[in-house]
């Protein structure tokens, strides 16, 4: 029984396959048919014709000539005026020049004129003269007491001026007796004790003159 199902299922399946196939095959055939028979009829219906093209359009007549008309001159036109860009100047770089250095010449000094000549000396006409004993201004009472302790002694040179006055001043040292104590002394005695007449010149004025003596210090004897 199973068998024979399976055969006669099998056999269904073929039949059915076939029908299948023939009826494509007729659709097929069917369009395909119709398909003809519309082009057929539609190239009966077309009607062929010739296009004529049209005659070309007659040319153009040209215009009248315009009347006679005095010609108007046209107007004066000035022309625009030119305008000129300001044109920037031109710079020139100038280098400083130096001033010239002035090298002043040197003015030689003219040469002093010579020194006047120192006044003639005055000539003495009369000699100062001493006011007392010349040898008692300078006495051992002037010995000084450091030189008696040291027992200093020697002999000293000065020299001094008599002014106008008739005074002892400017009393120097010309020879040292080796000790400064018995030297002061000499001119210290001199100075305070010595009094005289002035000198006169020719005309008869006090004039300054100088004097010189030498002084012997000796140690006084008790």
């Amino acid at each position: 029984m199973a068998y024979s199902d399976q055969k006669m299922s099998g056999g269904k399946i073929g039949a059915m396959v076939i029908v299948a196939l023939i009826h494509v095959a007729l659709g097929y055939a069917f369009v395909t048919g119709l398909a003809t028979n519309f082009v057929k009829k539609a190239a009966e219906k077309l009607n062929t014709f010739d296009v004529e093209e049209p005659p070309p359009p007659p040319p153009d007549e040209p215009p009248p000539p315009p009347p006679d008309v005095p010609m108007t001159p046209p107007p004066v036109v000035s022309p625009p005026p030119i305008v000129q860009s300001p044109t920037p100047p031109v710079q020139i770089a100038t280098v400083p020049t130096p001033p010239p250095v002035f090298v002043p010449t040197p003015v030689v000094a003219p040469p002093a004129p010579p020194a006047p000549a120192p006044p003639a000396p005055s000539v003495v006409s009369k000699a100062a003269g001493a006011k007392g004993d010349e040898a008692s201004w300078i006495t051992t009472d002037d010995y000084p007491p450091s030189s008696i302790r040291a027992e200093e002694e020697g002999t000293t040179a000065i020299t001094w001026t008599i002014n106008t006055q008739g005074r002892a001043e400017n009393c120097r040292v010309t020879q040292s007796s080796g000790s400064s104590a018995l030297d002061q002394a000499a001119c210290r005695a001199l100075t305070r004790r010595a009094r005289y007449t002035p000198a006169l010149d020719q005309a008869g004025n006090p004039m300054a003159t100088t004097k010189s003596r030498r002084v012997t210090w000796r140690l006084p004897q008790n």
